[in-house]
């Protein structure tokens, strides 16, 4: 019901500087430098650990961690509060988070892309979460969710009419991977097509006949599309559809050129099964009933007595 690479973008900018923060702070207290254990005698007592020099400014650690905690380190209390009074609630009402809810919780994260290799390194880049940090950060997710509906419940009935209602969100996505050559008139589109005929690589006769500069160097790869792509002419993704795995279809008529259409992969991206597909709409109803997250937090830091510093 959510859109994961939208959801996640979101929060980017956040958690890129609660990880920058919480790694140096981390690593400053926990494991101290080189230069923290085995001073430098030419060093002068209590002299900084310089980072960076420029010309003759100097940046020292304490001034990265003065300027992060003043920016950030709000957030990341905030955060490392949020996650402490949900684990003690959790523990309190018996909730617990297994191994494989995080695994599957990840795994529906995963769609939308290409592969999971392609999931984590994005996570990384954009985020800043390594695999472990990743798994960390869904499982207090998971366990946050889990706390604010622990005493909703949500009718079979319900759960049904809601599948029902939405098919559109639980069908089998359809994922063509196509290669196109367009051309300036039909005439050229048969050259090309009598090339090919002979053998020659589809990818070689776009990079030397293609008219279309965004994709004639790749060879007219336009990736992985869903068969439903608005941004594809019509005339090109019916032809697709048309074509088996590897087949070249002929050629099709788009705003006065002719583009030849080669589907090279096409995938299939199987929901989840029934089962998990009805627990998943029950916890998202769920969660539509509960009270706001930020509002069941405020709950729980009163429950359990948190206090945090005013100037902070």
């Amino acid at each position: 019901m959510r859109n994961i690479k939208v959801l996640w973008g979101m929060i980017a900018v956040l958690l890129v500087a609660v990880v920058i923060l919480s790694s140096v702070l981390m690593a400053h207290s926990l494991y101290p430098s080189p230069t923290d254990k085995y001073p430098d005698p030419q060093k002068q007592d209590g002299e900084a650990q310089i980072l960076a020099t420029i010309g003759e400014k100097k940046i020292t650690l304490t001034e990265l961690e003065t300027q992060l905690l003043a920016a950030h380190g709000r957030e990341l209390l905030d955060r490392m509060v949020d996650r402490e009074v949900v684990r003690l609630e959790a523990k309190a009402l018996g909730i617990d988070i297994g191994d494989n809810e995080v695994q599957q919780e990840l795994k529906r994260m995963n769609q939308g892309y290409e592969s999971e290799q392609e999931f984590l390194e994005t996570m990384k880049n954009q985020l800043g979460l390594t695999p472990d940090a990743l798994k960390e950060d869904v499982y207090h997710k998971l366990l946050a969710d889990k706390v604010a509906i622990h005493n909703i419940r949500i009718a079979d009935e319900d759960v049904q009419a809601y599948i029902t209602a939405h098919p559109e969100e639980f069908q089998t996505r359809v994922e063509l991977r196509i290669q196109q050559i367009v051309t300036a008139s039909r005439e050229q589109a048969q050259r090309a097509l009598n090339e090919l005929s002979k053998g020659a690589d589809f990818a070689q006769v776009a990079k030397e006949r293609s008219l279309d500069d965004a994709t004639r160097d790749s060879g007219g790869d336009l990736g992985w599309l869903e068969e439903d792509d608005p941004f594809v002419p019509a005339p090109v993704m019916k032809s697709a559809k048309r074509l088996k795995q590897g087949e070249v279809g002929k050629p099709v008529e788009v705003d006065g050129k002719y583009v030849i259409v080669k589907l090279r992969e096409r995938k299939e991206t199987s929901k989840e099964e029934p089962a998990a597909v009805r627990e998943r709409v029950r916890k998202d109803l769920a969660l539509r009933e509960a009270p706001p997250m930020k509002e069941m937090l405020h709950t729980l830091r009163n429950k359990w007595n948190v206090s945090v510093q005013a100037n902070f």
